[in-house]
């Protein structure tokens, strides 16, 4: 078996962990500790995480979309294969070297989707995106951490809260979409979305098409639909 290699790591924002960024032949993982936050093979339910929120959004002209984490760029592939020429994309991505590696080690999988023109990366903390300007998104899709529980980084659960859910609302156009991706289900981030306003519908998801872990999808809405 071909073994594991760890190209770089870089700390979590709070200093406290250590992300690892590793590669087996063509394939490449991002470890916390022991923990595989997400698997080059395995895209199934970040994509699910794009199409669903630009399904909702279709009727848009100008759509205009938040992304909260880069990741290995399965949301943000997806969602440039969703929309036109029109769109656009901001991404916030709160870890530099997870931008660093998306263009260098990692450059094969993004092909040349951070050069689309509909694309803006921003180094930046994706809850200040969101609390900058109101009524300024169609859509807000959350690929942060494993979920609403964050092990990466704590300040991650302030996104979660319903201080923080309310914020989102704000930051949505009506009838946008907040769209939050979970390793798991967790009742009490439903719970917290209804509290915040949102109509909720909880989707089931695989991490590779029918195959793999199951993962959640939440898709709140602002108010009335498009």
């Amino acid at each position: 078996m071909i073994p594991w290699i760890q190209l770089d790591s870089a700390k979590t924002p709070d200093g406290q962990q250590e992300l690892r960024l590793k590669r087996r032949g063509f394939e490449f993982s991002i470890m916390l500790g022991t923990n595989e936050l997400m698997n080059s093979r395995l895209s199934g339910s970040e994509e699910a995480l794009a199409k669903l929120s630009c399904q909702r959004i279709a009727g848009q002209i100008l759509p205009r979309i938040l992304i909260g984490g880069l990741g290995m760029g399965f949301t943000l592939r997806a969602a440039l294969a969703e929309l036109g020429d029109n769109a656009e994309i901001v991404v916030a991505e709160l870890v530099p070297a997870v931008v660093a590696w998306a263009r260098g080690p990692m450059a094969e999988i993004f092909a040349d989707s951070l050069d689309d023109s509909r694309v803006t990366i921003r180094e930046t903390d994706v809850g200040q995106l969101i609390r900058s300007e109101p009524a300024a998104w169609d859509a807000i899709l959350l690929d942060v951490d494993n979920g609403p529980e964050g092990i990466v980084h704590k300040g991650n659960d302030a996104l979660y809260s319903v201080a923080g859910l309310a914020a989102a609302r704000t930051a949505l156009k009506p009838g946008g979409v907040l769209a939050v991706w979970s390793q798991g289900p967790d009742a009490g981030f439903t719970w917290r979305l209804k509290q915040a306003g949102f109509a909720v519908e909880e989707v089931n998801t695989r991490a590779n098409g029918k195959r793999g872990a199951r993962h959640v999808i939440w898709i709140a809405t602002n108010g009335s639909q498009y």
